[in-house]
């Protein structure tokens, strides 16, 4: 079994989203073989709270204009460390990154087929480590100015 073109719509247009509210590393599996509860997962990150949130409002808002879908159920919203959007044929990761890391959800899918995202979401993929990277990178220029 495969993700059915409704699946694929449906993590395309949240995928899209996503990335337009500047989430890191996009991905999308096709867990339709190993579950029978749904077809996709689609994962993203963010630095913060209140970008978690806003990228979780984004693909809400996306997914029920543009294709009259709305979550049948929505977890993990009061600590926005990590959200979860169930769509019944896709489920929806938005997580901070500190929680992407600790989890690691790719691992337990990575023998899933990924599917193919919009290039603007693929373009996201490094972008924790990057942005880890530059803050670490801030964080030591700030404690050497306090010597």
């Amino acid at each position: 079994m495969t993700a059915t073109d409704r699946s694929i719509e449906l993590i395309q247009t949240a995928a899209q989203a996503a990335a337009d509210k500047l989430a890191h590393d996009i991905i999308a599996y096709d867990v339709s073989d190993v579950l029978s509860i749904t077809d996709a997962f689609l994962l993203a990150s963010a630095p913060n709270d209140r970008q978690v949130k806003s990228i979780v409002d984004e693909i809400e808002e996306r997914l029920s204009k543009e294709l009259g879908a709305k979550p049948v159920r929505r977890e993990g919203d009061r600590e926005a460390r990590w959200v979860l959007l169930d769509y019944v044929d896709i489920v929806v990761h938005v997580q901070h990154s500190e929680e992407r890391v600790f989890y690691a959800l790719e691992r337990l899918w990575k023998d899933c087929p990924e599917l193919d995202l919009p290039e603007e979401a693929k373009a996201t993929r490094g972008k924790a480590a990057e942005h880890a990277k530059s803050q670490a990178e801030e964080d030591s220029a700030d404690l050497g100015g306090l010597r």
